[in-house]
Parts: structure tokens; sequence; C-alpha cells
């Protein structure tokens, strides 16, 4: 039986979906939708995809292709105009990317003016030239039942380094910090190693990411050429033990906040979520790495529990 909470993600998510829907000729700002679904900037996408199935950006890509071949059906525009209108900028990428998802090219797709057979969707939300959309299909978490703890942290004061770009890059911003807290005897075997991913790399492109490396210091640490300083709310917090690569993370983030706390009437916080590394990436193997991914958390209404 779903809980009032369910309902109402459901409800925030489909009025997110309608609009798209309505609005596939205009750019979709990341910022609006979140503002339409009432949730934080820093969580709507990663609730959109554990809801959907699917990420933001290709739900989108994905319906422009359905309209493209809709279109091709049932109507008489140029293929190079379809091409623009799906948010191509070329006929040729058009073309790749509409074969790559139906099977076979715009042209002999029109000259068979047939429906596609149209790959799976996990929402069931499809392309709908009224625009309407009544309902969606929520997914469901399968498999093993996600390993969340509901933690009160206390604020900590971190020492950091910001990198911006790529996060398969952040390795030398952790190399600064390390050596700058070594040098200053503040690193440790029982050091406590943070990270701050302040984008999603599903939606910022990788050039715009941000991430601060950090490590827990005392109050009294000084900021130091680009070593900052800064303290990390304390609070509740949704807490999911991610255990593999960190490619993967994406994964658990949109499970904890699209599955794990809608089922469990919780809402995050509008701040930054934090990753706490329980091994170093440069002596385990990758299947072996284990990280708590720490999500902040409203206050619970009156009577909920975790």
């Amino acid at each position: 039986m779903k809980t009032d909470t369910q309902r109402d993600y459901e409800e925030r998510i489909l009025r997110v979906l309608v609009h798209i829907q309505q609005n596939l000729d205009c750019a979709l700002d990341l910022q609006d939708l979140a503002e339409l679904a009432c949730f934080s900037p820093y969580h709507f996408h990663r609730v959109f995809r554990g809801m959907v199935g699917e990420p933001l950006m290709e739900h989108v890509r994905r319906l422009r292709l359905e309209r493209a071949a809709y279109r091709l059906k049932c109507g008489d525009q140029p293929v190079v105009q379809i091409a623009f209108d799906a948010g191509y900028e070329t006929h040729e990428a058009f073309t790749r990317a509409f074969k790559a998802h139906f099977g076979e090219a715009p042209s002999r797709f029109r000259e068979t003016h047939r429906l596609p057979a149209l790959p799976g969707a996990p929402s069931g939300v499809r392309f709908s030239p009224d625009g309407r959309i009544d309902r969606f299909r929520p997914v469901e978490i399968g498999g093993t039942p996600m390993d969340v703890r509901i933690e009160r942290v206390e604020p900590m004061c971190v020492a950091f380094v910001r990198h911006v770009g790529p996060y398969p890059e952040v390795g030398q911003a952790w190399q600064r910090l390390c050596a700058w807290a070594g040098s200053r005897g503040l690193f440790g075997p029982n050091s406590r190693m943070l990270g701050i991913c302040h984008d999603d790399p599903e939606v910022t492109p990788p050039e715009r990411l941000r991430y601060d490396a950090c490590i827990v210091v005392n109050d009294g640490v000084a900021p130091e050429g680009d070593v900052g300083v800064q303290t990390i709310a304390g609070g509740e917090y949704a807490v999911a033990t991610h255990r593999g690569p960190y490619e993967r993370l994406g994964e658990t983030y949109a499970a904890l906040l699209g599955q794990w706390l809608p089922a469990h009437r919780r809402e995050p916080l509008a701040a930054p979520a934090f990753e706490v590394y329980r091994n170093s990436p440069f002596n385990t193997p990758p299947e072996q790495l284990v990280t708590d991914i720490h999500v902040p958390l409203q206050l619970a209404p009156v009577g909920v529990g975790a």
C-alpha cells in the first residue's frame, strides 16, 4: 500500500512529465522543472531518474525522437525540418540517433509508412500528439533491498580543495589536499575522507561539474591558498551504502532519492549530499569499493518514523 508521500512524489513528477510533453519544442531548464515539482535542484534529477527509470535528458530525447517518428509517418515535413525540431543541428546527427533508436534511417522509416516498434520505456510514458498524460508507472525497487539507515550527523569542519571538471579527474584535487594535510600533521590512517558532489553529471556538462575533496579537521584549522575550510551542516541524513565502482554511484543516488525516500515518507533537504569513502581507490579493486552516500533530510512530520 502506497504512503501519502509516495502518492505526493508521483503527483509532482507527473506534473513534470505533462509539462515536458507539452513543451518539447522549448529549452527545458532543470531549475524550472525542479520548481514545478517542488523539489530542490540538488536532488530533483535523481528523484526523477529513480521514479521514471531513465535520466531526465534521456527521457526528453526519447520523446523528441518518438515525435519525429510520428511526424515521419503521419506528415509530409522534410526530414531536415523534423531533425531540427527534434533538437539536432544536422541531418546526419539526427539520422544516426534515429537509426540507433528505431533500427532504420528516417527516410527508410517514412518509405515503409508504418508505426514504429517502440523500444521499452520503464515508466510507460510515450510521446502523445495531444500532450496528455494521465498517469505514469513508477519504477519499483527490485532485487536486494537497499542498505539504508537514518543517522543524525553532527556538524563537521572540513578542509577541502575544489575541483571543476569531469569527476574522473578529481584525483588531482585529492593529491593536493593530502599533500597539504600531510605536511601539517592533519592526515593519518584514521582520517575521514569525504566528497561533496555539487552537480549531477547526467545534467551538468563535464567541464562545469563541481566537486570538493574534503578531510575532516578541527575547528581551528585556517584556509590556505587553494585549500578552503567549510562546515558540513549537522542534522538527519539518509545514508545508503554503495558497493562497487564510483561510476555506478548515480544508480544508488537514484534509487535512494526516487524510491526509498518516498516509500519511507521522507523528503530531501535543499542542500548537497556528501560521500564518505570507507576504503581507498588506490589499493582497492573497483568492485570492492564501499561508499556511504549521505542525503540531508527535512524534519520528519510528527508521527513519522524512519
